[in-house]
């Protein structure tokens, strides 16, 4: 028996994954937190190799900027850390159309490229918010090339699990003292996002006979500074090594064309696939979570009705 899995794993490949963070760094709750960064604590101790994109308007997005700027530096200065562009304001691509784009790009790169050189890294790296690449093929092409004259590639992901909606719960729980609901609706984010992993790792068997390396794309938010840790052991469990972003590229699957040429921020497991029908059906046999969007729907309606 030992020896027929060690054949499997020979053969269908190993589980890894690269970990990439969006939204960096979270200003506002670092203030919360009386400047202390919990996430970046956390990944100290993981000592697992990570990339973060960066949105360098948040470091304005409170009073303290020379604090924010010093969380930036932290982050950048990790050696476990690989730098990413992720516009400097988050703005949809399809709402602003190329030439507002061309200066969140270049925007968002003016202290992180400095960073860049501080610490000898690349910065190779451009996360689309929204994982939206252009509302079609035209504007898909204007972007690419405009990133590539840059020298940028846009850092696909494989696997998300949504996790700023189960966050936008958490957050909303933990802020009306209801810390039950809070640690169980943490608790539904982990099951679900390992159901995610399960998923994508049987599609990468199906669609190319062997497992890939998966990218996961995730957030510096309070869900995954309390929970991260959990997560990565989880998967650990699960047999999963974590890899650089960089290494997980290598990978011959990351070379496919998209043939996905709408806005929305789908895996590119999809993006990867010609035949539109089978994406679609696929996608209905992803792993349910309608009950929380529902929930979060109901919850996130009322607040946007008090607040205005």
């Amino acid at each position: 028996m030992f020896l027929t899995s060690i054949f499997c794993v020979s053969i269908l490949g190993q589980l890894k994954v690269a970990i990439s963070i969006d939204d960096v760094p979270n200003t506002s709750k670092y203030e919360r937190d009386c400047f202390q960064s919990v996430l970046l604590d956390k990944l100290d101790s993981l000592k697992i190799p990570v990339s973060i994109f960066i949105n360098e308007g948040l470091i304005y997005k409170t009073i303290h900027v020379s604090e924010n700027f010093d969380l930036l530096n932290r982050w950048a200065q990790k050696e476990y850390v690989t730098l990413g562009n992720h516009g400097f304001s988050h703005l949809r691509y399809s709402e602003v159309g190329i030439d507002s784009f061309t200066e969140e790009i270049d925007e968002g790169d003016s202290i992180t490229r400095q960073l860049s050189k501080l610490y000898n890294k690349k910065l190779f790296l451009f996360r689309m918010p929204y994982n939206d690449l252009g509302k079609d093929s035209l504007e898909q092409s204007k972007i690419t090339d405009l990133l590539e004259s840059r020298e940028y590639l846009i850092a696909p992901f494989t696997i998300e699990s949504s996790d700023w909606m189960f966050n936008y719960l958490y957050e909303y729980y933990l802020r009306n003292n209801k810390r039950i609901e809070a640690d169980s609706i943490a608790q539904t984010y982990l099951e679900i996002t390992i159901d995610y992993f399960a998923f994508f790792d049987s599609l990468a068997l199906n669609q190319y006979g062997r497992r890939i390396n998966q990218i996961y794309l995730c957030h510096d938010n309070s869900l995954n500074a309390d929970y991260f840790e959990v997560l990565i052991e989880r998967l650990s469990d699960k047999g999963y090594s974590f890899i650089s972003i960089d290494e997980a590229l290598k990978d011959d699957v990351y070379t496919q064309s998209n043939c996905y040429n709408k806005k929305w921020g789908i895996s590119w497991m999809y993006r990867w696939m010609k035949n539109n029908k089978e994406r679609i059906q696929l996608m209905q046999r992803e792993p349910d979570f309608t009950n929380v969007y529902e929930r979060y729907e109901s919850i996130n309606s009322t607040e946007l009705i008090l607040i205005n």
